[in-house]
């Protein structure tokens, strides 16, 4: 019977990898990949010999139509992406909901993803929290964090190296210079780091030391006192 499964990669360290997503990945039919150069490392390395096809920002809009009409046809799919849980700021949504619409069954493996890991070691409360990604570049960031000021979650962003100082500077003019700020990166890796401290301490900290390689940021939310 066909199946979409969503199967999670290791976000740096292969021992993450778990043994079902191993076997799923050996028993389907096609594997979707985000860069299939980067994903045939991983199945090399695992002894995965499935197909795999390019699957990623660019394309997806494209192929999702013809991968529906083959899941149809009974073949059985595992998407995954460069590393961590696919859909989660990586492609994968608009299949996934393409599939639910259609009738396909859609599996997704627990597994690897970096926002968990960097919200729980930033000691900041994590029994309600709002994964907010990626922040728009130009248009509309701004208003995003003049919506997030009332934010009393603890929030979650993706941010890549070269704009981690740009927004820990924004984090001090629209949060106030003392909110309480961690910073990981390269989770999982041989370098993982956590920074913590206020929104102004880290700023400091990284303008001394430019940050490489992966980033999370987890920021406190406002206080309701």
């Amino acid at each position: 019977m066909s199946k979409l499964y969503i199967v999670p990669t290791p976000i740096g360290n292969l021992e993450d990898m778990t043994f079902r997503a191993i076997r799923v990945l050996k028993e389907v039919d096609l594997i979707l990949a985000e860069d299939t150069r980067t994903s045939g490392k991983l199945l090399k390395h695992f002894e995965i010999a499935t197909h795999m096809h390019s699957h990623h920002m660019h394309n997806e809009h494209k192929t999702v139509e013809n991968l529906v009409k083959r899941l149809q046809a009974g073949v059985t799919i595992a998407l995954i992406s460069d590393a961590g849980t696919p859909a989660i700021s990586d492609p994968g949504f608009l299949l996934t909901r393409a599939c639910v619409e259609n009738g396909i069954d859609v599996e997704c493996l627990p597994g690897a993803t970096a926002f968990v890991p960097a919200l729980v070691n930033s000691g900041l409360p994590n029994d309600k929290f709002v994964f907010e990604g990626f922040l728009p570049d130009k248009k509309g960031r701004q208003t995003r964090f003049l919506a997030l000021q009332e934010e009393y979650r603890t929030m979650i962003f993706y941010v890549s190296p070269h704009k981690l100082n740009k927004t820990l500077a924004e984090f001090v003019q629209y949060f106030g210079a003392d909110r309480p700020v961690s910073v990981s990166r390269e989770l999982s890796k041989l370098h993982e780091e956590t920074v913590r401290g206020t929104a102004e301490e880290v700023l400091k900290h990284f303008e001394v030391k430019p940050a490489k390689g992966e980033i999370v940021v987890v920021v406190g939310g406002k206080s309701l006192k």
